[in-house]
């Protein structure tokens, strides 16, 4: 994995081989940041990033001036990978939190300009997720949610959705909550 743009541009990461996870592909990654680019000033933003693996998206957040990115994983690895990863590049304003997904979107008291969200392409769950982030209010006003899924999961007919847009076996559907 690299981180595409901003201040760690280039910085290759290599995670464990052991860890549970699906990075989120380059060309799929460059073009989740032309959507935000066009939406968020990420230089603003509170983000959360859900089922976050290696921390790729979080990683990616902060390297392009995002000061507040939350990485939720249930996976003790993957959340010790993004911090030791974090403190390695020397990154400030990245937290990782060992949780389960659905239990944290449930309980956390916080609001977040931006949630991105790529769980288990075998999960078949976004639809909850997103009815719970609805529910919470953890959107802020003008916030955006993305959830990267399988062609299998369709998304059209959830409140709040207003976008799809596919790389490769990529699929992004964009929520405005």
């Amino acid at each position: 994995m690299r981180i595409i743009s901003g201040t760690y541009k280039g910085r290759r990461i290599s995670a464990p081989k052991n860890l549970p996870v699906r990075p989120t592909t380059d060309r799929a990654k460059e073009a989740l940041f032309n959507i935000l680019g066009h939406r968020i000033d990420l230089y603003e933003s509170k983000a959360l990033d859900f089922f976050a693996g290696i921390g790729s998206i979080s990683l990616e957040l902060i390297s392009r001036g995002c000061p507040d990115v939350t990485a939720v994983d249930k996976h003790r690895d993957c959340t010790i990978f993004i911090e030791s990863t974090a403190k390695e590049l020397g990154m400030e304003g990245l937290r990782a939190s060992r949780s389960d997904v659905f239990v944290f979107a449930q309980r956390t008291p916080e609001k977040y300009d931006f949630i991105f969200a790529d769980p288990p392409y075998d999960l078949m769950r976004s639809d909850e997720l997103v009815n719970i982030i609805s529910q919470r209010s953890l959107l802020n006003s003008g916030g955006l949610l993305i959830i990267e899924h399988s062609d299998k999961e369709d998304l059209s007919e959830v409140s709040g959705f207003t976008e799809h847009r596919r790389y490769g076996h990529v699929n992004f559907s964009i929520f405005e909550i």
